[in-house]
């Protein structure tokens, strides 16, 4: 039996090990609150990047190349999109003060939240682009397959990464008191302003309130959900199995929590690198676009994806020693 093929099967042995792998992340690797040192993330960063791409093998040997490509390019996708988000958790931690050693915490919960929420957008995303094909038409010898959903995605990131590219470097600013996530913890509980050794609730004078950290959960997960909505799109320009689309979605995220520590000891470091990721994003929505006249290869999309990510960090780091000369 091809299990590959078989998605419930994959599914639910996908979960076990995933859940494995974050229960000895966090009961047994990161057992006790700690600042996680540069070293300390480089070698977790090596491990679930290994661990992604190992996947990718396997799926190469069970399905073959073009699979793999497939599974390759959505990986590299999401771990570049994200890289974006990284830099918005690093000023949400910022503006709430969170002490260095409650961030792995805070991660962990919004990358639980993460693997759910994708889960549904990635599946029902993949049966309403399969039922919004309009019938096959001709433009003289040019057979044309219009499907209504990718389309609309495709014009949505063409234009998510114009106003990208084009806007100004003023998330500094940004107040995330106002946040949905804020404003929805303080409506449902109450709010002690501290952080009360890691907890998530506590007792003050008998009553039952929340602490700062789950506000600053709920933020990192409402701009999770945020993010979801131009990364999740992106990939469906890629594949439409939801196997491949769900498996190199989540093993990209698991390492996030590593690559945010990496990240945020040199935040300064990547000034051309959002200007690639606009590119990437319309990128993207030009082949949606374009999918309904022609499919344009997977070794190609990786390609293109892999050489702007390498373009754009080799000149943000050589705008960044020239800076500091």
């Amino acid at each position: 039996m091809n299990y590959l093929q078989e998605e419930g099967f994959v599914l639910i042995g996908f979960g076990v090990v995933i859940i494995a792998l974050l229960g000895l992340d966090l009961y047994v690797f990161n057992k006790e609150d700690h600042k996680v040192s540069t070293r300390e993330a480089l070698n977790w960063s090596i491990v679930w990047i290994s661990i992604g791409l190992l996947f990718g093998l396997y799926v190469y040997l069970d399905l073959g190349l073009e699979k793999a490509t497939q599974y390759y390019s959505a990986f590299l996708i999401e771990k570049a999109l994200s890289v974006d988000n990284l830099f918005v958790f690093i000023l949400i931690f910022r503006y709430f003060k969170v002490p260095d050693k409650y961030h792995h915490k805070v991660l962990f919960y919004g990358i639980l939240g993460a693997i759910v929420m994708r889960a549904i957008f990635i599946f029902a995303g993949v049966k309403i682009i399969s039922l919004t094909y309009l019938p096959t038409f001709f433009l003289g010898t040019l057979e044309v397959n219009v499907n209504v959903v990718m389309t609309l995605f495709g014009f949505f990131l063409l234009i998510a990464g114009i106003k990208s590219f084009r806007q100004e470097d003023d998330d500094e600013s940004q107040d995330f008191s106002k946040s949905f996530g804020t404003r929805l913890i303080h409506k449902v509980f109450r709010v002690d302003p501290n952080y009360h050794g890691g907890k998530f609730f506590v007792k003050i004078n008998g009553k039952r309130m929340a602490t700062q950290l789950l506000v600053v959960v709920a933020v990192v997960e409402f701009t999770d959900l945020l993010f979801a909505v131009d990364s999740i799109p992106a990939i469906f320009a890629i594949s439409d199995d939801p196997i491949i689309l769900y498996t190199s979605n989540i093993f990209a995220i698991l390492g996030l929590r590593a690559l945010y520590f990496l990240l945020a000891n040199s935040f300064d470091m990547f000034h051309y690198l959002k200007h690639g990721l606009s590119f990437i994003l319309g990128f993207i929505g030009i082949k949606m676009i374009l999918s309904s006249i022609y499919h344009l290869p997977s070794p190609i999309s990786l390609s293109v994806v892999g050489g702007v990510l390498a373009i754009s960090i080799l000149f943000s780091l050589r705008k960044y020693q020239s800076e500091q000369a």
